[in-house]
């Protein structure tokens, strides 16, 4: 089954040419595409994370590895133009959560989502995924005067906190194709005592205006994707034909203050 799979993942993960005007994270996979930095660590995620397996299983540890590679090296306009394209129906939604394959670095094999308590104590014991999870909590926590909305000037750095957790043991993702919402692959059913602290972790995600209004006001597409949006753009003009040697990506700033070469020795 795995082996069907593949191709249909492939080529919803790295775009194809005959993919339907509009879909903005068909656009925004295209982009990465033409960009070659971008298509390269691209390519090696998902060759990672759809690489041989035994049944039921995949090398998570290695796909997780590429994907935190991915978003702290890959064109930061290009990597969160594909993470939070924002989208008006549910093939598009469906593509923006194919993302990163889920199968492998989200969801795990069983039918049933581990405790968050599970993921949260291991994130803890993490030196990569410890610190990340501090920036997120900090980023993305409502401020007084934004009424539970993250600051138009927070909004950035929560976005690039959010980045930052995929690849790690608390790696979110959407939930489903009809919504922006968002989550960690845990629950709570078995979390006793501790109910509370796990409920709250899980709120992070699911109960966080700032991250929701972060999310859904997404407007950070670099100058490529505005010309492919352009409804009076030369129609014989392509994606394809543009890459970052010959058109730089001016104005990709939302990544700009992403602490790389700090997360670089953790990855």
């Amino acid at each position: 089954m795995a082996s069907c799979l593949a191709p249909v993942l492939l080529l919803l993960l790295l775009g194809s040419p005959g993919s339907a005007a509009r879909n903005r994270c068909v656009d925004a996979a295209e982009a990465c595409t033409a960009d070659a930095r971008c298509h390269r660590l691209r390519t090696a995620y998902v060759a990672q994370c759809l690489g041989p397996a035994s049944p039921g299983s995949c090398p998570r540890a290695r796909c997780r590895r590429a994907l935190r590679r991915f978003f702290a090296r890959g064109p930061p306009a290009l990597t969160q133009a594909l993470l939070f394209c924002p989208c008006g129906g549910p093939a598009c939604a469906e593509r923006r959560r194919q993302t990163f394959v889920p199968s492998c670095a989200f969801s795990g094999p069983g039918a049933a989502p581990p405790s968050c308590l599970a993921s949260l104590d291991t994130c803890e014991r993490s030196r990569v995924c410890r610190p990340r999870l501090s920036a997120f909590q900090a980023s993305c926590g409502p401020t007084p005067s934004a009424s539970d909305l993250c600051h138009r000037d927070q909004a950035p750095s929560c976005l690039r906190a959010y980045a930052g957790l995929v690849g790690t043991a608390v790696t979110p993702n959407y939930v489903d194709n009809a919504s922006a919402r968002v989550a960690p692959w845990c629950d709570c059913v078995a979390s006793g005592n501790r109910r509370e602290e796990c409920e709250a972790f899980r709120g992070l995600f699911t109960r966080n205006r700032c991250l929701d209004g972060a999310i859904q006001a997404f407007d950070g597409w670099p100058p490529i994707l505005h010309d492919q949006l352009d409804p009076h753009q030369d129609p014989e003009h392509s994606l394809l034909q543009v890459s970052s040697a010959d058109r730089p990506l001016v104005g990709s700033s939302l990544l700009s203050m992403l602490p790389v070469l700090a997360l670089q020795p953790l990855l």
